[in-house]
Formats: structure tokens, sequence, C-alpha cells
């Protein structure tokens, strides 16, 4: 089994890409210590360094990495699907658009 996608904490919502990944492609999930958590099939094609669904996620998701909520699904999400800023709003990004507001 090819293992290509990393996990931060076991039960994160979505895994890096540690290579190009392929639609159709059974990749494994490894935690940063090589420890396999979970095997999934890609439905979309997904880049090197960025976010694939570890699991199916409704809209308003508080979606997990690093073990804490970094954003919420902007609409409905698959496993095996490519996260990235069209289907996924920055939890970041409104926390520094409210401070500049305030100033």
């Amino acid at each position: 089994m090819k293992k290509g996608i990393l996990l931060h904490e076991p039960t994160d919502d979505v895994g890096v890409a540690a290579m190009d990944l392929m639609a159709g492609e059974e990749i494994e999930a490894v935690t940063l210590e090589g420890v396999p958590v979970a095997t999934i099939k890609l439905i979309e094609d997904v880049p090197l360094g960025h976010k694939v669904a570890m699991r199916d996620m409704p809209e308003n998701h508080h979606v997990q990495e690093y073990g804490r909520a970094i954003g919420y699904a902007s609409q409905p999400i698959q496993c095996g699907e490519h996260v990235h800023v069209h289907n996924i709003k920055s939890l970041r990004w409104a926390a520094s658009k409210a401070k500049v507001l305030e100033e």
C-alpha cells in the first residue's frame, strides 16, 4: 500500500499529501511517526502539500487539523476529496479580519 498522506493527529479530519496524489488511488494515511491510521480512495487529484479529506464532512463542520479546528466546511466534503479554499473557510483569516475592523 502506498503511504502518501501525513496526519498531525490520528483524529484529524484532513491529512497532508506527501506527494502528488491521483484520483482513484488508494493511499495509506500515517502519523508523523509512521503509524498507519487509515486507507482512503481519492476521488480527486490532490497536489503535494495540499489537504485531503479523511472522512465525509457536512457543510459548516469545524474541520480539525493539528488536533484543533482550522476552519469550517463551506460545502459538504467527501472522504478522499481535495480540501482547499473552494470548500473550507479558514478560522485564522476570519479572526484577522475581525481585528482589522476593530482598529
